[in-house]
C-alpha cells in the first residue's frame, strides 16, 4: 500500500496576493520630453563619464558662440568702416563740390556780366562747366540716396530749380548784349533764385550726407563688447576644465584642451588689438581728415559767395540795400546789400582759414593755408581800394580793380581758391591714408574667428574625448 505524503507541521502558509496590473498613464500625466531629458541629464552626471560628456559639450558651444559673435560684430564694423572709406565720405565731399559747383557758376555768371560783351570764352567755359559738373553731382547724389528720403527730395528740387535758373542767367545776357539795363534785374533774380533757395538746399543734401558719415562713423567704432565678454568667459571656461583635469589625473596638460585655448586666446588677442588699431585709424581720419575737409569746404563755400557778391556789388550799383542796427551807436545804417554780405562771407572765409589752419597736422597741409590766409588780407585790401573808387563815381575803375588783369580782386579770389583746392586735396589724401589703415586692421578677422573657433571646439571635444577614452 502506497505511503501518503505528511503535511509539514505547523500552519498552513497564507498565499500572497497577486500584483496589480499596472495601470497605463493618462495623457495628462504623461511626461514631458524635456523633463525625461533632464533626468537624463542629472543621471549621466552623477558619473564621471557623463559629466566629461557635458563639459565637453559646453566647452565646445561657448567657444563656436565666441567665434560666431565675433564674425558677427566685426564683419558689421568692417562693411561700416567701408562704407566710411568708399561711400559716405565720397557722398559728403560730392554734396560740397555740388554747393561748390552752384555757387561758382553764380560767381562766373556774375563775372561774364560785368564784362557785358568783352566776356572772355574761359568765363563763359568755367560757368558752363560748373552746370554740367552740378548736374552730374546731382545725378550721382540721386542715385545714391534711399527713395522718399529728404536727401532724394533735395536732389529733385535742386534738379527742377537748376534749369531755371539757367534761363535767368540767358535772359540777363542776352539783354546785357544788347545794352538793355533790364539784364541787370534778371541777373540780380538769378542771383536770388541761387542763394535764397538753391544754395540752401545744396547745404541741406552737405549736411545729411555729413550726418550719414557720422553715423557710419559711430557703428564702426564701438568696441564689440559681446564677443569680448564671450572670448573672456570661453577662456574662462577652458582654464577651470583644464585645472579639473589636473586636479583629478595629475597631468599637467590636456592637448585638446590647450589647443582649444590657444585658438580662443588667438581670436581674443586678434580682436581687441585689430579693433583697437581699427579704431585709432577711422578716429584719426575723422579729427586730421573729415573735420579738417568739413572746413576747407566751408571756407572755399564763403570764399565764392564772397566773389559772387562782390561782383553783384558792381552788377546792382546801389539798387539792393540793407538797413541793420550799429553795435556800437545803436542807430540803422543802410549799407549796400551785396557789399555788407561781402563782408560777412569774408569773415566767415578768415574764421574758417584759421581753424583750418589749426587742425593741419603736418607742414604740407598747413602751408597752403597759410598762403590762401595771405591772399585773403590782399583781396580784403584791394576791395577796400575798389569800392573807394566805386563811391567816387570812377566805376570803369572800379570795374577794372575787380575783373581786371594783374592786380584786380580776382587775382586774389583765384589764388585762394586754388590754395584752397590745395589743401583738400592733401586732406583727403590724409583721409583716405587713415581710414584705409583701420578698414585694414580688420581684414580677414570675421572669417579668421570663425575658423579658428570651429578649430577651437574640435579641440575641446577631443580634448574630453580623449579622457572619455580612459573609461572604456
Amino acid at each position: 500500500m502506497p505511503s501518503v505524503p505528511r503535511q509539514p507541521a505547523g500552519p498552513s502558509p497564507v498565499p500572497r496576493p497577486p500584483a496589480p496590473a499596472p495601470v497605463a498613464e493618462g495623457p495628462g500625466r504623461r511626461r514631458t520630453a524635456f523633463a525625461e531629458g533632464f533626468d537624463q541629464l542629472r543621471a549621466a552626471a552623477t558619473t564621471e563619464p557623463g559629466r566629461l560628456r557635458i563639459i565637453g559639450a559646453a566647452l565646445a558651444l561657448l567657444v563656436v558662440l565666441f567665434g560666431a559673435v565675433t564674425a558677427w560684430q566685426t564683419n558689421d564694423r568692417a562693411a561700416a568702416a567701408d562704407d566710411v572709406l568708399h561711400k559716405s565720405q565720397p557722398l559728403s565731399s560730392a554734396a560740397a563740390d555740388i554747393y561748390r559747383y552752384l555757387a561758382d557758376a553764380n560767381t562766373a555768371a556774375s563775372s561774364g556780366f560785368l564784362a557785358g560783351g568783352q566776356e572772355t570764352a574761359v568765363s563763359r567755359d568755367r560757368y558752363e562747366k560748373d552746370i554740367d559738373l552740378a548736374a552730374a553731382g546731382l545725378v550721382k547724389a540721386a542715385s545714391n540716396s534711399d527713395p522718399d528720403s529728404p536727401a532724394a527730395k533735395t536732389v529733385a528740387e535742386l534738379n527742377t530749380l537748376l534749369p531755371e535758373y539757367k534761363g535767368l542767367v540767358e535772359r540777363a545776357r542776352t539783354y546785357n548784349r544788347q545794352g538793355f539795363p533790364v539784364g541787370g534785374a534778371y541777373l540780380r533774380y538769378a542771383n536770388e533764385k541761387m542763394q535764397e533757395e538753391m544754395l540752401p538746399k545744396a547745404q541741406n543734401l552737405y549736411t545729411s550726407e555729413n550726418q550719414r558719415l557720422r553715423a557710419d562713423y559711430d557703428a564702426a567704432t564701438p568696441y564689440p563688447w559681446a564677443a569680448i565678454g564671450l572670448g573672456v568667459l570661453a577662456l574662462a571656461g577652458l582654464a577651470w576644465a583644464q585645472h579639473r583635469n589636473y586636479r583629478r589625473t595629475n597631468r599637467v596638460l590636456n592637448h585638446g584642451l590647450v589647443a582649444a585655448t590657444a585658438t580662443a586666446t588667438v581670436v581674443l588677442l586678434w580682436l581687441v588689438v585689430g579693433h583697437t588699431v581699427a579704431r585709432a585709424g577711422l578716429d584719426d581720419s575723422y579729427d586730421h581728415g573729415v573735420r579738417s575737409l568739413n572746413v576747407l569746404h566751408d571756407a572755399r563755400i564763403a570764399s565764392l559767395k564772397a566773389r559772387g557778391n562782390e561782383n553783384l556789388t558792381l552788377v546792382a550799383r546801389g539798387a539792393e540795400t540793407v538797413t541793420v542796427k550799429d553795435e556800437k551807436t545803436g542807430e540803422d545804417v543802410t549799407y549796400d546789400a551785396y557789399d555788407h554780405d561781402f563782408d560777412k562771407d569774408m569773415d566767415t572765409l578768415g574764421k574758417g582759414l584759421a581753424e583750418a589752419s589749426r587742425l593741419a597736422d603736418d607742414s604740407t597741409g598747413k602751408k597752403p593755408v597759410t598762403a590762401a590766409e595771405g591772399n585773403m588780407k590782399v583781396w580784403k585790401e584791394r576791395h577796400t581800394a575798389a569800392r573807394a573808387q566805386d563811391d567816387n563815381g570812377n566805376y570803369e575803375e572800379a570795374l577794372n580793380r575787380v575783373i581786371g588783369g594783374k592786380g584786380a580782386t580776382g587775382e586774389c579770389f583765384d589764388s585762394v581758391d586754388t590754395n584752397l583746392a590745395n589743401a583738400l586735396k592733401h586732406e583727403e589724401a590724409e583721409f583716405r591714408q587713415a581710414a584705409g589703415d583701420g578698414l585694414g586692421a580688420m581684414t580677414g578677422l570675421s572669417v579668421g574667428a570663425a575658423v579658428l573657433a570651429v578649430l577651437g571646439a574640435a579641440g575641446a571635444v577631443l580634448g574630453i574625448g580623449r579622457r572619455l577614452s580612459e573609461y572604456r
